[in-house]
């Protein structure tokens, strides 16, 4: 045989094997695309925002049914950690991200964004049989550092204070820390009692309190119910008292009123980007209010 003749024998084969190859591949890479579309957004964080993802989720299945959101709750400590670390896409928070949580994210390869995607009015709340409607952000430092430790100091029955806060991974204990216990100045080092009683959920603060007349706690305006009392709340004795409302929390009067956060891994893009402009948007916020939070568009 000619040797031209031989050279076709091994070279035909070769290019069909490499033209499978490429099919093979291109037909990989579809489906690998087809795989990270049809995936659900993976959505994980604060507690207090845990309730207002899963009522998003569950309405944004009729606006984009190929969608899904996987919502879990944990704090926002847990959630940040999740995205730091690349389990999630989205971390809810109901705090601002630490420093350090930053580093760590950077670290990682990438800046974290923040999104405002709600307001809270954080409310303070008490048995119903309690007599006290009102406080000041000091006596509520002086109850949760012990400096206070008995209900007649503020106006109350003779009766010892029982301290209630969400465990050390909330964004809502670190508000309240940061804000309350340490009333807003970065230089105060104030903790909490050692005697204060961490609950792992809001549910766990509203159930305590439910059955201990004794007992203050707090908790997001969206999860209080007619079993809890509110108490209206005062900057200082000067200033006047406010009950957490949607219309107080909104105009920035009462008090504790703070931002819901979502943070993303970069900016978002594709389905993320989308199903946030949409929680931000009419229908999302629509659903703030539903819930007993407050909207963007009442900022």
């Amino acid at each position: 045989m000619h040797p031209s003749k031989y050279a076709m024998c091994f070279v035909l084969p070769l290019i069909l094997l490499f033209a499978l190859s490429a099919c093979v591949q291109s037909v990989d890479d579809t489906a690998s695309e087809e795989a990270v579309e049809g995936r659900a957004i993976q959505n994980k964080g604060s507690d207090t925002l845990v309730n207002l993802a899963l009522a998003w989720a569950e309405a944004y299945q009729s606006v984009q049914p190929d969608v899904s959101i996987a919502v879990t709750g944990g704090g926002s400590g847990t959630g940040i950690a999740a995205l730091i670390n690349g389990t999630v896409d989205i971390a809810n928070a109901s705090r601002s991200m630490k420093e350090e949580e930053i580093a760590g994210a950077q670290a990682n390869g990438f800046d974290p964004v923040e999104i405002r995607v709600a307001i809270d009015a954080l409310a303070v709340i008490v048995h119903p049989d309690n007599p006290v409607d009102q406080l000041t952000i000091q006596q509520l430092s002086d109850i949760y550092t012990r400096r206070i430790v008995n209900w007649n100091e503020v106006g109350g029955s003779d009766a010892p204070i029982v301290l209630l806060s969400r465990e050390t991974n909330s964004g809502t204990h670190v508000y309240f820390l940061e804000q309350v216990v340490r009333q807003g100045d970065d230089e105060n080092e104030d903790i909490f009692a050692p005697q204060t009683l961490l609950m792992p959920s809001s549910v766990g603060i509203t159930s305590e309190i439910r059955r201990n007349p004794n007992a203050i706690g707090y908790d997001g305006l969206g999860y209080v119910t007619e079993h809890e009392k509110v108490l209206a709340i005062a900057k200082d004795e000067n200033s006047p008292y406010v009950l957490p409302t949607t219309e107080t929390g909104a105009d920035g009067s009462y008090p504790l009123s703070r931002f819901l956060f979502m943070y993303t891994a970069g900016e978002p893009e594709g389905s993320i980007a989308e199903y946030i402009d949409w929680i931000r948007g009419p229908e999302g916020q629509a659903i703030v209010a539903e819930l007993g939070f407050v909207p963007l568009n009442e900022e």
